[in-house]
């Protein structure tokens, strides 16, 4: 069985080999990446949710590849801000910007909150798509704060900056096994093949 990880985040692609079953129902699953279909061209992140997100990038890659695909969206939430940069958390500091510059917009929006009201979560949707347009989608959830600084070296995105509710560390400054034992994408990908092929 093969089965398509819909994404070009090498850091992502590792985090889902990691989560993902090497089989399903006894018959070994073989993931491919993007990389395997050079010529795709990712569709525009025009859904308004990280449902609606998840779902065109998996039905599309899906409809590409001739195989079931994987895709997700995930975005952070944060309480002060009503719950922003959620959906455009990857864009945050413009579509052009990086990482570090979405970090340091979002250090910026909460400057003089104390730790207790900068509450926040990752929440990621993932989707399984076949290429006949059928589509199955799981959530996952981690609830926590945002830190005043960079902490930790692992993780990519917005990692440092997240402090797991619970356990005083970032998710950049956790092993690869202790993320994956907890992570919003680990709940969501988790459940997505059973969901999905039972």
């Amino acid at each position: 069985m093969k089965i398509l990880i819909a994404t070009t985040n090498n850091n992502k692609v590792k985090e889902l080999q990691a989560i993902l079953p090497p089989s399903i129902k006894g018959e070994k699953v073989e993931y491919l990446t993007l990389k395997d279909f050079p010529d795709f061209k990712a569709p525009e992140e025009t859904g308004r949710t990280l449902k609606e997100n998840a779902v065109l990038k998996a039905l599309a890659a899906a409809r590409f590849a001739d195989i079931p695909a994987l895709a997700d969206d995930t975005g952070l939430e944060v309480d002060a801000l009503r719950g922003a940069p959620g959906v455009k958390s990857a864009r945050y500091a413009g579509p052009d910007n990086d990482a570090d510059e979405n970090n340091r917009k979002l250090l910026a929006a909460l400057d003089g909150l104390f730790l207790g009201q900068r509450t926040a979560k990752f929440k990621t949707v993932a989707c399984y798509a076949a290429p006949s347009g059928e589509t199955v989608t799981t959530e996952g959830e981690v609830d926590g704060f945002i830190g005043f600084g960079y902490r930790g070296e692992n993780g990519f995105g917005y990692d440092p900056l997240f402090i797991v509710k619970g356990t005083g560390k970032t998710l950049a400054e956790m092993t690869e096994k202790e993320k994956n034992g907890i992570s919003h994408r680990k709940l969501a990908f988790e459940k997505i093949l059973t969901a999905a092929l039972g």
